[in-house]
């Protein structure tokens, strides 16, 4: 596996060596001492896996208990896959990554405790795969706005409107959304 640098520090893509013939292919997606040493010491408590249509948006989320730190890969189809940085000290705070996150290309994302997370679906569905650090705790579940115009996200959205939940419609702006310090 390889370390792929984004303009944020913290946030890395995982680029998997993928081994394949005419048979299918092969690769391994996660060891936690390849992890451990190259991305972050974490454990990992929880996996996830969710299936979307083209057009669904899931997220900013984040949780200000049980604060999770997230590795993501799709499985099938492709999405375009966002971190924001909540972290009032971090000198790249209010920053935003995105990648695509195919099954093609096979890159994971590690997103760490402390960003707001989400991802839109730009293939005709998608099957989104991630492991946590903390359990989900929906009491304390934040919902940043997608389209907070001080953060400008450049979404992939071709002229149409996301399709989003009434929570992530009603996300707060950065400006008035609890931050980690």
């Amino acid at each position: 596996m390889e370390v792929i640098s984004s303009p944020i520090a913290d946030v890395k893509i995982i680029q998997p060596k993928v081994f394949g013939d005419e048979r299918g292919f092969f690769m391994e997606t996660f060891r936690v001492d390849w992890f451990k040493e190259h991305c972050a010491d974490v454990e990992f408590v929880q996996d996830n896996h969710s299936k979307s249509a083209h057009g669904i948006l899931r997220g900013l989320h984040y949780q200000l208990e049980q604060t999770q730190g997230k590795l993501v890969r799709v499985t099938s189809g492709a999405v375009y896959d966002v971190a924001v940085d909540m972290r009032k000290s971090s000198k790249t705070f209010g920053t935003w990554f995105g990648v695509e996150l195919s099954a093609q290309n096979a890159r994971q994302l590690w997103v760490p405790a402390g960003f707001a997370h989400g991802f839109y679906v730009i293939s005709d569905s998608a099957e989104f795969v991630y492991k946590c650090t903390d359990y989900y705790h929906p009491a304390s579940e934040v919902s940043l706005a997608f389209d907070d115009p001080t953060l400008k996200i450049d979404w992939p959205f071709a002229g149409e409107a996301p399709i989003t939940s009434s929570k992530d419609a009603q996300g707060y702006a950065l400006a008035d959304a609890p931050v980690f310090d």
